[in-house]
């Protein structure tokens, strides 16, 4: 039997096996103001393979221009709230957004409406943005 440990500052309930996700009834679990401090402040760190991956294909691995796209959200654009694993034994409780956004796209060389979606929790600490996902809807 492996152990999970529990790396986010929520901890309540967590699942009992890393079998698929589990949502959390009450959300968000984060304030964002809170949230966007953190990231604005430079603690942000990818907390999986799959995210650092597309952190890297959207933004060339700057973390800052996640950071700056973390502050253009709003409460109105939260979706869930839900447990997720790194697939190396750990757990964050995540709170996950939509952020829709008007961008240049320069492969159909216009103006087009993009879709971002972002899943993060709070360390344990409460010092650390762990960034969980950050992928196009």
């Amino acid at each position: 039997m492996v152990n999970m440990v529990v790396v986010s500052e929520y901890s309540l309930n967590p699942p009992a096996d890393a079998q698929g996700r589990t949502k959390i009834a009450q959300g968000p679990l984060y304030a964002l103001a809170r949230v966007q401090q953190l990231a604005a402040a430079g603690s942000l760190n990818t907390w999986t393979s799959r995210c650092d991956k597309t952190v890297y294909e959207l933004f060339a691995g700057d973390l800052e221009a996640v950071a700056d796209l973390l502050g253009h959200l709003r409460s109105t654009d939260y979706r869930d709230s839900e447990w997720c694993t790194n697939g190396r034994n750990a757990w964050a409780a995540c709170d996950a957004y939509a952020l829709r956004r008007v961008e240049w796209v320069a492969t159909a060389s216009k103006e087009m409406g993009v879709e971002y979606f972002v899943k993060f929790a709070v360390g344990k600490t409460g010092q650390l943005l762990l960034l969980v996902s950050c992928h196009l809807s």
